[in-house]
């Protein structure tokens, strides 16, 4: 057992004060990632600074129609949150395709974009990995990698991204809010996460002692036909294969809008945004979307054994947009 301190923050500043004044700290939300990986001794925080009580637990439509959601809204609330699922339908969808209905319940909003990824040998001290202890070498690059990226990864890491509700915000042009010792600042959420280079170590671009203090949906998406798509292993409680989160209006026979978001195949959700220019203007037809997909996946480099993410991302995202095309249009 390692000893360690803990402290509860009353408010943001205090928050950012707390772990500015104790170096090692990490700040404590739901826990469902992070007292895991304390439990696997990869996470060995000197102090835990307890934010689950801050005033961010609330989902709020504002005057300019974007909606913002509290860092600490969990998942299964904000899933049934009324306006999340009639507005932004993908969200409450990749809510509910993620985790037990458990953890859902534990599980925070600003959380959920940290957690890391589940890769085996990110998880087992015992194994090299450039995530965890960089300069180890990545053991999944010539050993399992069934379930890892093929796409953005590079020779030091070939690890994916595990969150489902991050995809649906990258599809839905969300953006981050933080706070830290330079104030508060925004991100969009598909610039949140980074791609491994030589770094896999720094999953964000969050900087040191940064809080999550809320996620806003913009007006611009509200109420756009959304869906979000997930392929697993097994029916539920599983990490996506491939999953896809897909925006799409369609005025006068084009389409006038569209985001599209990978999920389960790179180290971050992956925007589409080769596949999105390539649709707008163009008719919504199944010949349209294929062509949109095989043009973002052609910079795919699978692995020895997962090159059927690929031909599975694909098929997600033509039928996502299937689904969501009006029916004389395919």
């Amino acid at each position: 057992m390692k000893p360690l301190a803990y402290a509860r923050a009353g408010s943001v500043e205090e928050a950012a004060e707390l772990y500015a004044a104790h170096p090692g700290a990490r700040y404590l939300g739901g826990g469902t990632n992070l007292v895991d990986l304390m439990k696997l001794g990869v996470e060995e925080p000197s102090t835990l600074v307890d934010v689950s009580r801050l005033p961010l637990d609330t989902v709020e439509e504002l005057p300019d129609g974007s909606v913002r959601i509290g860092a600490t809204v969990r998942n299964s609330d904000l899933a049934a949150h009324p306006t999340v699922r009639d507005r932004y339908p993908a969200l409450s969808q990749a809510l509910l395709a993620g985790a037990s209905g458990q953890l859902r319940n534990a599980a925070t909003t600003g959380g959920n974009l940290l957690q890391r990824t589940r890769c085996p040998y990110f998880q087992d001290t015992d194994k090299p990995c450039n995530k965890r202890a960089p300069g180890s070498g990545c053991g999944a690059l010539d050993g399992v990698h069934r379930d890892h990226a093929v796409l953005g990864h590079s020779p030091q890491c070939i690890a994916t991204h595990p969150s489902d509700m991050a995809v649906a915000l990258a599809a839905l042009d969300a953006a981050v809010e933080l706070h830290g010792a330079d104030g508060p600042r925004t991100v969009p959420v598909a610039e949140f996460h980074r791609l491994p280079g030589d770094h896999p170590e720094q999953d964000t671009v969050i900087r040191p002692g940064e809080l999550i203090t809320g996620v806003v949906l913009p007006g611009a998406t509200a109420g756009l036909p959304s869906l979000y798509r997930k392929a697993r292993d097994r029916a539920s409680y599983a990490f996506a294969l491939a999953s896809v989160a897909a925006v799409l209006d369609v005025e006068g026979g084009v389409v006038r809008q569209v985001g599209l978001a990978f999920g389960g195949v790179a180290h971050r959700p992956w925007r589409a945004r080769l596949a999105e220019e390539a649709l707008l203007g163009a008719a919504p037809t199944t010949a349209a979307f294929e062509r949109a997909a095989d043009l973002e996946l052609a910079a795919a480099r699978p692995l020895r054994d997962n090159g059927y993410k690929v031909r599975l991302a694909r098929n997600l995202a033509v039928d996502a947009l299937r689904r969501l095309a009006p029916p004389t249009s395919t």
